[in-house]
């Protein structure tokens, strides 16, 4: 075995021991590309090794999925198959894990009907609801994580031979997952408890508002909802109380925002690859916590769809926080992947809120809605940070409290 073969095992066990952290007799999802069936392969070996009762294989296929939208009945984005919901919704419910093998193209679908990819979001959003709920609030263990792909890897390195480029890609994902010299899981906890210094500071402080500047333009003001938690790192299963680490890899520690308590303009600093487009030079400005007017050099329309696609998804549901100083961002590598890109820079994300709120576990969703949580059917992130970030938190009794400067952690 080479040692990129080596390294390239240590990696499915991190995804599989640490990423959903299966547990002997649970089920696993796979999501995964029929392109990377053999990575699919290593990480259902390392499944059943791990006890898994059952590897259900949930395959896609890009060129496929392009042919559908182009081509298909007008009439199939308007539904989701039932076998998927039922797929979905079934395992959520049961507490099975979910691991992600993420790969897209960045551009798979450019040139399609924005109209298509906007209903075919509601059609999904509304039948896979359950699914989106329990995934949200932890209600199962599940990971996001990556592997190259041609139509990415030539995207992010354009100069590099295709095999170049997948080998570059491999080394970054691999880099940025602390699989590239060898003890990754003991790594990655290491990592996953540093986090935790900056949650504790955050926690400690239980800030009323946050304000951002920086010299795009950014001028926002992010109230917090009362008995808010900050959060990152590993995660905790609400079921059974054990730690999964939601992605692979991660930097960021996030919040979330009172739902009608966000007011100003807020400029992106990354292009957002958002179901298979780019998106890119965008800005929002906010009202009461809704995004009331919207502008993007490339891809508005592809925007302005994604933040129609119910009330909620014109609301913000996501505040994170993570430096300019790290390993991603030194990186200087735009991946034009939400997963790389918003490890990279501090950003939010419109739609869903994660429920960060103390004792969030018991609430009903209209409780959690009373609390200042936003509810939809998309969850988006938007990268905002820039090496001028300013970031000042504001306590309960006025107090100003430098957070960021200078595009990092001040403390």
């Amino acid at each position: 075995m080479t040692d990129f073969e080596s390294l390239q095992r240590e990696y499915v066990q991190l995804l599989i021991r640490e990423g959903v952290n299966l547990q002997p007799g649970q089920r696993l999802v796979l999501s995964c590309p029929v392109e990377q069936a053999a990575f699919a392969r290593l990480c259902a070996a390392e499944a059943y090794s791990a006890g898994c009762s059952e590897v259900i294989m949930n395959w896609s296929d890009d060129a496929l999925a392009r042919m559908k939208y182009l081509q298909a009945a007008d009439s199939v984005f308007d539904e989701c198959a039932p076998w998927r919901a039922l797929l979905y919704n079934s395992t959520a419910e049961e507490g099975a894990a979910w691991l992600f093998i993420d790969c897209d193209d960045p551009e798979l679908l450019h040139g399609v009907d924005p109209d298509r990819i906007r209903r075919s979001q509601i059609a999904s959003g509304k039948a896979l609801k359950t699914f989106r709920e329990l995934e949200t609030s932890n209600a199962f263990p599940w990971c996001v994580a990556a592997i190259p792909a041609p139509a990415w890897a030539k995207k992010v390195f354009p100069d590099l031979t295709e095999a170049e480029a997948m080998q570059r890609l491999w080394d970054e994902i691999l880099k940025s997952a602390r699989c590239d010299s060898g003890n990754a899981a003991a790594r990655w906890r290491a990592h996953s408890d540093a986090l935790q210094d900056h949650i504790r500071i955050l926690n400690d402080y239980r800030f009323r508002t946050l304000r951002y500047r920086n010299a795009l333009g950014t001028d926002l003001t992010v109230e917090l909802p009362d008995g808010h938690f900050w959060a990152g790192g590993r995660e905790k299963c609400t079921a059974n109380g054990l730690l999964f680490s939601a992605n692979i890899p991660t930097e960021e520690v996030y919040t979330l925002p009172k739902r009608d308590g966000v007011n100003g303009v807020v400029y992106a600093s990354k292009p957002l690859s958002h179901n298979g487009n780019i998106i890119d030079g965008f800005r929002f400005t906010l009202k009461d916590g809704k995004i009331v007017d919207v502008h993007a050099e490339r891809g508005e329309e592809i925007l302005r769809n994604a933040i129609a696609v119910d009330e909620g998804a014109a609301y913000l549901g996501e505040v994170a926080l993570v430096p300019c100083d790290s390993p991603i961002s030194n990186s200087g590598i735009l991946f034009f992947n939400t997963l790389f890109d918003e490890n990279a820079s501090c950003h939010f994300a419109f739609g869903e809120a994660y429920p960060c709120i103390e004792g969030a576990e018991t609430m009903s969703r209209d409780e959690l809605k009373a609390h200042g949580a936003n509810q939809s059917i998309t969850h988006v992130d938007f990268m905002v940070g820039t090496p001028d970030l300013s970031i000042v938190g504001i306590t309960h009794d006025g107090r100003e409290i430098e957070i960021f400067r200078n595009g990092n952690f001040a403390f």
